[in-house]
């Protein structure tokens, strides 16, 4: 009993549009910790610091639609509805990554931009045989305690700085809890030089992305989005899996040619 009334349980009831995850998703909610994703860096930012208002004011329920647009920082086009509550909901259970197969003779080097769900999902699913990874967030309590030992855990005020002086010929996955941060990381490493550009994403932010980076006379076309697999679906684990799969697939194919 003490669990549910010291939880506020948000779950998804309805999305418009294109939306991070689906109807049905659910994330937990505590004073010093969160459990699940809804997904959309912004939109569970927002979501969590409401939830916590809502625990330390006692309050039992509030439902409420959320449109994924500028007010959140995000170009997703869609909008979610939200219900807050004290009942206790069933979380996703956790999901597994298959083994990867055909890893390549020597570690690609992969910076993973973002320690939400997704780059903890990535970092956890990435085999220390087949990545060298640097992590990067705004500061350290961004990240986990515990970091795999083939993993540099790199704090960055100014990500888009970081990333105009990264080495030029490294691959990269951007996922950090703003798309504005997304849209400069791209920009920087469009100017910089990449081995590869994986952004999280839908096909809104895709478009809107690729415009605003014409405007600034930068060709969009190395980085793809949305990255992972769509078929796997929108869970963080299953987006991890289908953008290292597809990353060392294509690494493996320009190796043979």
């Amino acid at each position: 009993m003490r669990e549910t009334m010291d939880a506020i349980w948000v779950k998804i009831t309805k999305t418009r549009g294109s939306a991070p995850r689906d109807a049905g998703t659910v994330m937990k909610v505590t004073s010093t910790s969160s459990q699940g994703t809804i997904g959309g860096g912004a939109l569970e930012f927002a979501t969590i610091g409401k939830a916590r208002k809502m625990l330390a004011q006692g309050r039992i329920e509030q439902t409420e639609t959320i449109p994924l647009g500028p007010g959140l920082g995000q170009c997703c086009g869609g909008a979610v509805t939200l219900r807050y509550s004290r009942e206790r909901q069933q979380l996703a259970p956790p999901q597994t990554t298959a083994e990867f197969q055909n890893l390549p003779e020597h570690p690609l080097s992969l910076w993973v931009w973002g320690a939400g769900h997704v780059g903890r999902a990535v970092i956890g699913a990435a085999p220390p045989a087949a990545f060298d990874i640097t992590w990067v967030d705004t500061s350290h309590d961004r990240f986990p305690p515990q970091i795999p030992a083939h993993v540099r855990k790199t704090p960055a005020a100014d990500m888009p700085l970081l990333a105009a002086r990264a080495p030029a010929q490294v691959h990269h996955l951007i996922f950090t809890y703003s798309h504005e941060i997304d849209f400069s990381l791209c920009a920087a490493l469009l100017e910089r030089g990449a081995a590869s550009i994986g952004l999280i994403g839908s096909k809104t932010k895709r478009a809107r992305f690729f415009k605003r980076l014409r405007h600034m006379n930068h060709d969009p076309s190395p980085i793809i989005c949305p990255i992972g697999d769509k078929s796997l679906g929108k869970h963080p684990d299953q987006i991890a899996h289908g953008a290292l799969r597809a990353l060392l697939s294509a690494t493996q194919s320009k190796a043979l040619t």
